[in-house]
């Protein structure tokens, strides 16, 4: 039986939690789908229940910087990140969203996030460095937490963009301090891309010293696989739509981790609530 919160239960449960939300996608700076809404809802949630929430999302060429207001925070930005064994600028951009009075963190570099298109070209085609763009992200979104000296009780991963941050979190940042108490919850949603990305993305990590054995699903990696890897190093899983395949339920199963089935965006508040505190800070 799912526990109720009230509303005064729920503000001393999130008071002084602090929670990262990572997505692919987020509403108001990309069209509306499941994981774009969600990766809004969810942080939205956080914020009006008194938690702390910093969000981070790519930043996409075609999000549009002057109406959204998007401005460099050099302070952030100017650091290279490796990405199979070449030096990429990291650049760091925010904006807000005005009526909710959220900041959003964008991870930006002019040769992955520069076109003007989030996954793929005008053909449907799937860009050939989405990988490489994921990892980017990846590594991006920890070494700007880390300046930013920020230690989250909770981080939410939403969207196969963003789903190998798990990874990376317990194999390439194992050592890092300040997530050494951070718990790290996977959205999975129906809606991934169709197809493979780059044949090469599993030695692209294995240069980071990723041991092969961890990621061997990459083998084939297709969104399916990308996202048992990402289960696999999460801590908790929430089925964010109904439609999630067979295959990957009877992996997540396997993995003996706490499950939150998918519930509708109007009950999503208080199951969120409830999981957060009866199952990933227990």
């Amino acid at each position: 039986m799912r526990l109720r919160f009230s509303d005064k239960q729920k503000k001393v449960f999130m008071n002084g939690k602090k929670i990262l939300f990572v997505s692919s996608e987020l509403v108001p700076y990309l069209p509306e789908n499941q994981v774009s809404l969600m990766s809004y809802e969810a942080p939205r949630m956080v914020n009006s229940n008194g938690g702390q929430i910093r969000i981070f999302m790519p930043r996409y060429g075609n999000i549009n910087e002057r109406r959204h207001q998007l401005h460099e925070v050099i302070r952030l930005s100017g650091m290279n990140l490796v990405i199979n064994d070449m030096d990429m600028p990291l650049i760091i951009k925010v904006a807000s969203i005005p009526r909710e009075r959220i900041q959003v963190y964008f991870i930006d570099n002019d040769e992955y996030f520069k076109r003007k298109a989030t996954f793929a070209d005008m053909d449907g085609n799937l860009f050939p460095d989405n990988d490489e763009r994921a990892i980017f992200f990846a590594k991006g979104v920890v070494e700007t937490v880390k300046k930013l000296n920020w230690s989250p009780d909770i981080i939410h991963v939403h969207g196969w963009m963003a789903s190998l941050l798990p990874l990376y979190l317990r194999k390439y940042y194992a050592d890092e301090p300040l997530f050494a108490d951070s718990k790290i919850v996977l959205s999975i949603y129906d809606k991934g891309y169709d197809g493979e990305l780059d044949k090469g993305l599993m030695d692209k990590i294995k240069f980071d010293g990723v041991p092969e054995e961890s990621i061997s699903a990459l083998t084939v990696p297709d969104y399916n696989n990308l996202l048992k890897v990402a289960a696999d190093y999460a801590d908790a899983i929430i089925f964010a739509s109904e439609g999630v395949s067979e295959e990957l339920k009877s992996h997540v199963a396997e993995t003996s981790k706490p499950v939150l089935p998918y519930v509708s965006l109007q009950e999503a508040e208080e199951a969120y609530t409830n999981f957060y505190k009866t199952e990933v800070l227990k």
